[in-house]
């Protein structure tokens, strides 16, 4: 069995590289998010509100789990958004119903996409995953003591 600051120092571990990439894109997507209205499907409406949208809740998403504060809204509202993504962009460009941007190789296109296809499947199991995790001390969850967020679902 790990010590309890084992334990706590690798779920500070986890939130903070799980969380890393949301925080990243989050970032990105507000900064400057042209590369990112590149590779949208032409068919969506208001990219630039899409982006700038999305960067929000990957920020949000990503600063609840590095937090340690919330857990389950932030594997609620990280998640949701995988999937609406990954069906929306990713799978459909996979299966080849929207073609690569015109400046984009084919090749390149379908291995940028399929590698973010299994990427967000990846990132959607670990939501799923830090549905049920209960932050340690080095959370605000831990730090507030036992709460609501740290306890599991009732029924468990």
């Amino acid at each position: 069995m790990p010590t309890p600051l084992a334990r706590d120092l690798s779920d500070l571990a986890f939130r903070l590289l799980f969380s890393s990439i949301f925080l990243g894109l989050g970032a990105e997507h507000l900064v400057d998010d042209s590369l990112i209205r590149h590779l949208m499907p032409p068919w969506m409406p208001a990219q630039t509100l899409a982006s700038r949208g999305s960067g929000v809740v990957l920020l949000v998403g990503g600063l609840l789990v590095a937090l340690g504060w919330q857990l389950r809204a932030a594997a609620a509202l990280l998640g949701a958004f995988l999937l609406v993504v990954t069906a929306a962009v990713h799978l459909p460009a996979v299966l080849g119903v929207v073609a690569a941007p015109e400046a984009t190789t084919d090749w390149a296109w379908t291995i940028l996409q399929r590698s973010n296809l299994v990427k967000n499947l990846c990132l959607l199991g670990v939501c799923v995953q830090l549905w049920w995790h209960v932050p340690g001390r080095f959370s605000l969850a831990g730090r507030a003591g036992a709460s609501a967020d740290r306890a599991p679902p009732s029924g468990a």
